[in-house]
């Protein structure tokens, strides 16, 4: 006998919907995450409206991806797209551990992000920082100057600078504490001569270094002024975020290593640090440069002869073989345990090309080079 209909709805009424189960969700992430109110905004305005209604048995991963990519198509962020599939997988596998009916088997289980390749590379110029100081200068706001000058010079996130208070900072051991990072520990930022002189030209008004000088307390935001100033230096594509940007570029093209850029930036892996680096084409070649003086060896160009143009001859004819290619011939014959360079191997074609290459670098002047 089939099971019947009575039971069916009976068992379908103890499987929550997704909308009921949102709550319990919000209520578990609030006590660990940073900023829980973004997983409520997301539910609020874009999964619940969809899948709200559906039973947790219900969600189909095919139904589900369809619909995210159909977002996308519509000109929603690959990031954003992103973390609502992130969200809404966490929310079921928790239902999972909980018990809840209906949660046994989690539909996005193996269900991949896509690249969001979401990647800026922003970097400012000389010239264009210039242009920047003079437009913050002229700013109405009397700390977008000091705000932007300590961006630019500690490489700090936005956020954690209006929020910084000045217990935080150390001028004697020119470093500043950030209690809470964006990975949720804390960090040292080191501070340069620079920012130490910007701070002590600072009020202290209150508690907060950079504070809204009408309320005196942080910032909510500062995009009005720095709009208007990046406008006004002809700047339209840089954001704020783009100053934390020039000074890994300016650390990068001053030789400093990826290690310590990441350091500096607070970044827990160095492959984060990679897309901050920015090196110049000269800073690369006198890396080059660099390299080979370090190597102590200078490579003359060779001349070719008339008579045998695949032989090239003493870069000074009729001197002494150089020295370095008669110790690679000394190593050649040595290492492989072979005859010395005056006798003769048998005639195999290796053999023979080998003894070829070996009289490439045999200058008129030193036919038979001295034995080991």
């Amino acid at each position: 006998m089939g099971e019947s209909p009575q039971e069916k709805r009976k068992v379908r009424r103890q499987v929550p919907t997704l909308a009921e189960l949102a709550p319990r969700y919000l209520e578990h992430v609030r006590g660990y995450k940073r900023v829980p109110e973004i997983d409520e905004r997301y539910l609020r305005w874009h999964l619940l409206p969809r899948f709200g209604k559906l039973h947790l048995d219900e969600l189909k991963q095919a139904e589900i991806v369809d619909w995210l990519n159909g977002k996308v198509k519509e000109g929603c962020a690959q990031a954003t797209v992103n973390r609502w599939q992130i969200i809404l997988p966490h929310l079921l596998r928790l239902a999972g551990e909980w018990g809840i009916p209906g949660a046994e088997r989690n539909p996005l289980k193996g269900a991949k992000l896509r690249d969001p390749n979401n990647k800026k590379e922003r970097f400012l110029s000389a010239e264009e920082i210039g242009r920047l100081r003079a437009a913050v200068e002229q700013s109405p706001n009397p700390l977008l100057a000091p705000i932007v000058t300590l961006l630019l010079r500690t490489g700090c996130r936005k956020r954690e600078l209006l929020d910084a208070t000045w217990d935080q900072f150390d001028r004697e051991r020119k470093s500043w504490r950030i209690p809470m990072s964006k990975s949720g520990k804390a960090r040292h930022v080191p501070l340069s001569d620079e920012a130490i002189k910007v701070l002590e030209a600072l009020p202290q008004l209150c508690k907060y270094v950079v504070p809204n000088v009408k309320t005196l307390k942080p910032h909510g935001s500062i995009f009005s002024a720095w709009n208007t100033a990046r406008r006004r230096a002809g700047l339209k594509d840089c954001r704020i975020h783009d100053l934390r940007h020039a000074l890994a570029s300016h650390l990068a093209m001053s030789g400093h290593s990826i290690l310590l850029i990441s350091k500096v930036l607070g970044h827990s892996s160095t492959k984060t640090t990679e897309r901050y680096s920015h090196l110049s084409g000269e800073t690369l070649g006198d890396a080059v440069n660099t390299a080979a003086k370090v190597s102590g060896t200078t490579w003359a160009t060779p001349t070719y002869s008339s008579t045998r143009p695949w032989r090239p001859t003493a870069v000074a004819e009729g001197r002494d073989y150089p020295e370095l290619f008669l110790a690679l011939r000394r190593a050649l014959y040595v290492n492989v345990g072979g005859p010395k360079p005056h006798q003769r191997r048998p005639s195999t074609p290796a053999n023979s090309l080998r003894r070829k290459w070996m009289r490439s670098f045999r200058a008129p002047a030193c036919r038979n080079p001295p034995h080991v």
